[in-house]
């Protein structure tokens, strides 16, 4: 079996563009990935496309000889846009040997540990800007069945807050603590936004909130001052979504600079890329959380790395989304009593619906973090992604 080509599809949903990609081969077998970079979208399609010149006639089951090669050959390796490609077309690859051998990515990563995993969610907020609005969008959230909420209560603040600012962010997580009780885990988002002196006055005022944690609290090349800020507070640490593979990692855990490790599935090289990161954090003792905010084929990925992964810990799952999410895939997700269940359908059992993905062609999006409309992560008509058992089926 060869491959033949690399082909990648862009579809518009409302805040970013997901990028899916499609590896062919000579048999007629394919496999799908996903290497979405947000607001980057045009670029890691061009990447994925010069992919082809290094595995166009090889082996789709020679996964490791396309990384290590790959990598070895790209002069300017890593960060976000390599790795972003490389992951995409690397998840494919593990679809189709998958799918060849007629079972799950999990099974050839070991078998699974466990049959479902805990899902926390983000994106449950829009498009909130008030302490009230937050509180009542969190009563919502808590009957889905969510194991914890996560957030962004620091509007478009950088560097330092106000005391305006300051005091408004408090309050939001007050509110929301208010409104679920104890009955779900709080986890406060920073997008890597603060100096340290703001990040410990924000870490020292949200202690007594029992957080699950603060995450990406300084920009995400202060791997330094994040181990700082670690040893002078009690709130735990998050981080890692912005680091592009285990070379990456190492000095993250050589630091010791945070209680929880975020790699993202399509960002950090792929699934056995991913799976490295979790296997070294293990030996730290540290959980790992990948980030996971995008697209179908994404979540299917990191799924698989759930089912197989020891110290997987929580999966961040955006709880709503654009209205057509199904229309794009096959994704079959069953979500229940805030679990997502593993599926046991060979390779990463989702497909792409290629004809459905041209019906919402790519459309630029901006950051929203630093403009004021940081909340506003879905539109007005946005779905629940994951509505108890049955979604999916009543989407297909």
């Amino acid at each position: 079996m060869k491959v033949t080509k690399i082909e990648t599809f862009i579809s518009d949903v409302y805040r970013t563009n997901w990028v899916f990609v499609k590896v062919h081969t000579d048999s007629g077998l394919y496999g799908v990935g996903e290497a979405t970079l947000e607001h980057q979208e045009l670029t890691v399609e061009a990447a994925v496309k010069e992919l082809n010149r290094h595995l166009v006639g090889k082996d789709p089951h020679d996964i490791e000889a396309f990384f290590h090669d790959t990598l070895r050959n790209s002069y300017w390796r890593g960060g976000p846009v390599l790795m972003s490609a490389m992951a995409g077309v690397e998840m494919a690859l593990w679809d189709i040997k998958g799918k060849d051998l007629g079972v799950p990515v999990y099974q050839l990563l070991g078998g699974k540990v466990r049959d479902k995993v805990p899902c926390y969610a983000n994106g449950w907020f829009a498009p909130a800007k008030t302490p009230e609005e937050f509180a009542a969008k969190a009563k919502e959230t808590v009957k889905k069945g969510y194991k914890g909420l996560k957030w962004d209560p620091f509007g478009s603040a950088y560097l330092t807050l106000t005391k305006e600012e300051f005091n408004l962010a408090i309050d939001c997580i007050a509110a929301v603590k208010d409104a679920v009780g104890n009955e779900m885990e709080i986890l406060i988002e920073g997008h890597g936004r603060f100096n340290l002196p703001t990040a410990l006055k924000v870490a020292h005022a949200i202690e007594d909130f029992g957080v699950l944690w603060f995450e990406e609290p300084l920009p995400p090349e202060n791997l330094e001052g994040l181990a700082q800020l670690k040893k002078r507070t009690k709130v735990s640490i998050a981080a890692g979504e912005r680091l592009y593979g285990r070379m990456d990692y190492k000095t993250f855990f050589n630091l010791q600079c945070a209680d929880f490790a975020q790699p993202d599935v399509s960002h950090s090289g792929g699934i056995m890329e991913t799976r490295k990161i979790a296997a070294m954090a293990e030996c730290h003792h540290i959980p790992v959380c990948p980030h996971n905010p995008i697209g179908p084929i994404a979540n299917a990925a990191t799924l698989q790395l759930a089912a197989c992964t020891p110290n997987f810990y929580l999966l961040e799952t955006m709880s709503a989304d654009v209205p057509y999410r199904h229309e794009l895939t096959t994704e079959q997700v069953n979500f229940k009593d805030g679990f997502m269940e593993i599926g046991n359908a060979p390779g990463l059992g989702i497909d792409i619906k290629t004809e459905n993905c041209k019906k919402y062609p790519y459309q630029p999006h901006d950051l929203r973090h630093y403009n004021g409309k940081l909340t506003e992560i879905r539109p007005a008509d946005a779905k629940d992604s994951f509505q108890q058992n049955t979604y999916a089926n009543e989407h297909q």
